[in-house]
């Protein structure tokens, strides 16, 4: 028996080195887990900032490609036009060129002659060009190639040569006969379908270039047409509509880093920050319009000068054959102004893609002369008359626009949370959690707080160590022991149960113990989520409020806009600064 006690003794010893062992290690692979779960942790929040990074880099990426190839083809466009449009240049530079001669009697007829027969052979089918022979047959009083000269321009460009030979007529002081070209361009004229030229009329009111008979006869039939394009409600809501975009257009960029917390928090933030910039947009309307209507012009001594430069609008204007190369180069230059963002780019070529229609009526050649004058070739001049001019337009879109924002305010605005976090290698999925700000925030932050507690708690007691699953096969084994072993001998089978039972016991007091750590550590992870969801909240609420003060400061600019665009009904009756202008030999006269 000593042998026996010996041997077991030994055999007990061992066991007990095993266990101090098998603790050590478990205890060892229980900071391990912790570690790696730290490590997982930090993982994750790294990949989620690589991958913010990575997209924030690929949009990058994509608006500068955008506008490298934007400014590739605009100087692939443009080499396109000079090639096929460029002879038309040194035409137009000659034509005010010539005019100026005259003037100056510098040059000789045969040489004018000369330049002018040149350019007609360089220039087949080209208005201008027969249009420049005329002028020097008549500065050689050639009739009779002067008449054959008028009669193939007038054939190529009916509108753009009545035009010009009005424009020059009254140049030279020819009053009578500048009425009368002025009067067959207007009466072959119809106002739901002007050619592009017709600009050049808005210019000339502007500028006050047909003296007083001319301006009466553009008053009396520019009256008329306007009468009879307002009774179409269809025309008229084109104009709204384009003044519309215009002030759409206007609306201040995204809030968003003003503002946070609601970006995180709100699900209505899309719809706050619209409203917020379109508000906004109030005071870069006033700024805009107050600017282009208080602009001070210096109008030259000389009315020839005048002319001259609306001739220069005149010859220079593009051709239709241009205008598809037009229209592309306008998006691709708004693509390079927006930074790259097609969209947003196209959405602006759009509002303004009237601009390249080969006719226009009427009614939206106002109002493309008020909103991109520089696309129909008109001056800050005729600018400011025209926007005076769409006063009811602009004075209608502005309303519905004002209208549209306000209305759009939500009544409710909510905080959703909802979340997923991972603890232990497991992934905790908090619902989504909704709350209106209409509530008081310590309710909220109450609710906030209970749903916390409510998804928390099952999910915490998941870790709690199963007592039951784990001592019920070592009750079996000590029963079995006890049985089997303590049907030969009592003693022995008392001291290999209670080995038995504390190894085992020790290995359950460390598992509990490890689940206690996890539970601890799932705990204190989840309650710092809750703590930092309930301080977005709070941050949330007074973001909140402050998104409301500024959305009243913004919109407060508002009657003062209103005002200026009312005030635009009696700039629109007003006399150019032209008006009444005579040429010099008039004035010597008088």
């Amino acid at each position: 028996m000593s042998e026996v006690d010996y041997a077991l003794h030994r055999k007990v010893q061992q066991v007990s080195n095993l266990v101090v062992r098998l603790s050590e290690q478990v205890g060892s692979v229980s900071g391990q887990v912790s570690a790696v779960e730290a490590n997982q942790q930090q993982t994750r929040g790294e990949l989620a900032q690589l991958r913010d990074e990575f997209l924030a880099f690929v949009k990058t990426a994509q608006l500068t490609a955008n506008v490298q190839r934007a400014e590739t083809r605009v100087g692939v466009i443009q080499d396109q036009v000079d090639h096929e449009f460029g002879h038309h240049k040194t035409v137009r530079r000659t034509a005010t060129g010539m005019l100026q001669a005259f003037d100056l009697g510098l040059v000789s007829e045969e040489n004018v002659r000369a330049v002018g027969d040149q350019l007609m052979i360089q220039t087949p089918r080209y208005w201008l060009a027969p249009a420049l022979v005329a002028l020097a047959s008549w500065s050689a009083d050639d009739r009779t190639l002067c008449d054959k000269a008028v009669e193939e321009a007038f054939r190529r460009s009916p509108d753009r040569t009545s035009l010009f030979f009005a424009l020059v007529l009254r140049r030279q002081d020819r009053k009578d006969a500048s009425v009368r070209w002025l009067r067959h361009y207007l009466i072959a004229q119809d106002p739901a379908a002007l050619g592009r030229e017709f600009a050049v009329i808005l210019e000339s009111i502007a500028q006050g270039a047909f003296g007083l008979a001319g301006r009466e006869l553009l008053t009396g039939t520019l009256t008329g047409w306007r009468e009879q394009l307002m009774d179409s409600t269809e025309t008229q809501q084109r104009q709204i509509t384009r003044w519309r975009e215009e002030i759409d257009s206007l609306a201040a960029p995204s809030a968003a880093a003003e503002f946070p917390r609601l970006v995180q928090v709100c699900p209505q933030w899309p719809q706050l920050d619209a409203i917020l910039g379109r508000a906004r947009a109030q005071r870069t309307v006033l700024d805009k319009y107050e600017a282009v209507m208080s602009r001070e012009f210096q109008p030259s001594a000389r009315l020839e000068d005048e002319i001259d430069d609306i001739l220069d609008r005149l010859v220079s204007e593009y051709d239709n054959e241009e205008l598809p190369l037009r229209r592309e180069l306008a998006f691709n230059h708004a693509v390079i102004d927006h930074a790259g963002d097609l969209d947003q780019a196209r959405r602006t070529a759009d509002a303004d893609s009237a601009s390249y229609d080969e006719t226009l009526d009427y009614l939206t050649v106002q109002t493309t002369a008020a909103l991109n004058p520089s696309a129909i070739g008109t001056s800050p001049a005729t600018q400011r008359l025209a926007v005076a001019a769409c006063h009811e337009w602009f004075l209608q879109a502005h309303a519905q626009f004002t209208r549209d924002y306000r209305a759009a305010v939500p009544q409710d605005v909510q905080a959703r949370y909802g979340t997923a976090y991972t603890v232990a290698a497991q992934t905790f999925q908090l619902p989504p959690w909704t709350g209106s700000f209409t509530q008081q925030l310590p309710e909220l932050e109450r609710s906030l707080a209970a749903h916390w507690d409510q998804h928390m708690a099952p999910f915490i007691a998941s870790y709690a160590y199963p007592w039951v699953k784990k001592a019920t096969p070592l009750a079996l084994v000590l029963l079995g022991i006890l049985v089997v072993i303590g049907s030969i001998h009592i003693g022995y089978a008392l001291v290999i149960a209670a080995i038995v039972g504390g190894v085992w016991g020790l290995i359950l007091h460390n598992g509990a113990q490890a689940a206690g750590r996890l539970q601890d550590n799932a705990r204190g992870i989840l309650e710092a989520a809750k703590l930092e969801s309930l301080h977005h909240l709070r941050a949330a609420s007074a973001e909140l409020t402050d998104w409301n003060a500024k959305l009243r400061d913004a919109d407060a600019v508002e009657p003062r806009c209103r005002e200026l665009i009312q005030s635009l009904a009696t700039a629109a009756t007003g006399g150019s600064p032209f008006d009444g202008r005579t040429v010099a030999k008039e004035e010597d006269a008088s």
